[in-house]
């Protein structure tokens, strides 16, 4: 048998196909034409390119699907699944009014009282006029869900977290439900509970086994750390993908929104974490991959740069601090292009240093050591920069692709609470 796993990021999706014994048989990917803008349409027809890329061998042997997407994209849906909204990325910060009104009902210091917040988005949409088409308020990872497996209307407790579901509790909370048009709100699973079969259609289109299950998905940055292997407290997962993801596991639950700072349930434990704007989608606005490589192998990783960067992409920051009107520091720039690269990759490094630093302030384990994956992974000098600044061994994950930990979601060994026996 075998099982695929689908990654939504920021800059395009990936697709990965795992056997029984979890070796990886098959990768492909595609990429948005313009990120900063995508759509709906630019999600269907990644998902589409990847299916249909699908060996045919493997396709036919396809026992489960699971994907991940953005945390907090989001959009209103018909009952055809057709959008009837714009859809608002994870880093849309429009609903400011929004977030103000949620901090005068939710608990004190909730999770949903940012403007990035799901459930910010949620009454932003559904006070714009348009409301009375929709049937479903879905996160991205949903609503490619039920594309798959015809049944619209579902989420899993990772993506919906921060539409203010109570992870702990499994249920949505009585102050979410008395707002106005809770009713599209979805039913919400476990992760990796199964929801259905793959629509007939579907797999016959793209000769999939129409017996092959769908199941609940993740967020991007949860299918990271679950491809990452990490199951003991004390480990430090860092993503360095188009933004900068710090992710370790706790025995306690730690929620500073103040910060952006959340936790996941994960199993037993909690998954705790942040997510900052700053991350390698900055180094791409300035060199390729060849050139990046190329530079690094002059830089020295021992050395502190005398330019003090802070490299995010425009104007805004959700983590270590939560500072919507935060600009970004670029200059000076030095002529040396390795110089450049160097106070680029540095301040991305403390970026992460001070992440870990204010996870442990509110309550994370002592940091023992942190893996790393995501496209940034690759890179040696950055390795070694970031190792002399945190203070712990750094290593990269032997998987490093959030694609794959959505494939894993597809095996039984995972335990959520929540999830239902019979899965």
């Amino acid at each position: 048998m075998m099982f695929l796993g689908l990654d939504f990021g920021t800059s395009g999706a990936r697709a990965c196909v795992i056997d029984n014994a979890k070796t990886i048989v098959w990768k492909h990917h595609v990429t948005y034409l313009d990120p900063a803008r995508q759509t709906p349409s630019d999600w269907r027809n990644a998902l589409h390119a990847l299916l249909s890329a699908l060996p045919k061998n493997i396709a036919a042997g396809l026992h489960g699907i699971a994907l991940d997407g953005t945390s907090g994209t989001v959009l209103l849906c018909d009952t055809d699944m057709q959008p009837c909204s714009a859809a608002l990325l994870y880093n849309d910060d429009r609903a400011h009014s929004q977030a103000e009104q949620l901090r005068k009902i939710a608990p004190a210091g909730h999770t949903v009282c940012t403007a990035t917040s799901g459930l910010a988005k949620f009454l932003w949409l559904t006070q714009q006029g348009n409301v009375h088409h929709a049937a479903y308020f879905l996160h991205q990872a949903d609503w490619l869900t039920a594309l798959l497996s015809g049944q619209p209307g579902s989420s899993d407790y990772h993506n919906a977290l921060k539409t203010g579901y109570d992870v702990e509790r499994l249920c949505w909370p009585d102050w979410v439900l008395a707002l106005p048009h809770s009713y599209l709100l979805p039913r919400v699973l476990a992760p990796s509970e199964v929801i259905g079969q793959i629509q007939p259609d579907i797999a016959a289109h793209f000769g999939i086994n129409p017996q092959c299950f769908i199941h609940a998905g993740t967020t991007d940055s949860t299918a990271a750390f679950i491809a990452s292997g990490i199951d003991e407290t004390g480990v430090g997962v860092t993503t360095l993908g188009t933004t900068l993801v710090l992710k370790q596991l706790s025995a306690q639950r730690i929620e500073a929104p103040e910060y952006g700072v959340y936790s996941h349930r994960y199993g037993e434990l909690w998954l705790v974490g942040g997510a900052s704007n700053a991350g390698a989608g900055v180094l791409g606005r300035y060199f390729d991959n060849a050139q990046l490589a190329a530079l690094s192998m002059r830089i020295d990783p021992l050395k502190y740069s005398p330019l003090d960067y802070y490299p995010l992409t425009g104007i805004g920051e959700r983590f270590p601090v939560n500072d919507a009107q935060l600009a970004p520091r670029l200059e000076p720039r030095p002529d040396s292009d390795a110089e450049f690269l160097h106070g680029l990759l540095q301040g991305l490094a403390r970026i992460e240093a001070a992440g870990y630093a204010r996870l442990a302030e509110l309550g994370a384990p002592a940091l023992k050591r942190v893996v790393t994956n995501g496209s940034g992974a690759k890179n040696d000098t950055w390795r070694i920069m970031r190792e002399r600044l945190l203070g712990v061994p750094v290593s990269t994950a032997s998987n490093c692709e959030a694609a794959y930990g959505s494939a894993l979601l597809c095996l039984d060994e995972f335990y959520f609470p929540g999830k239902a026996a019979s899965n």
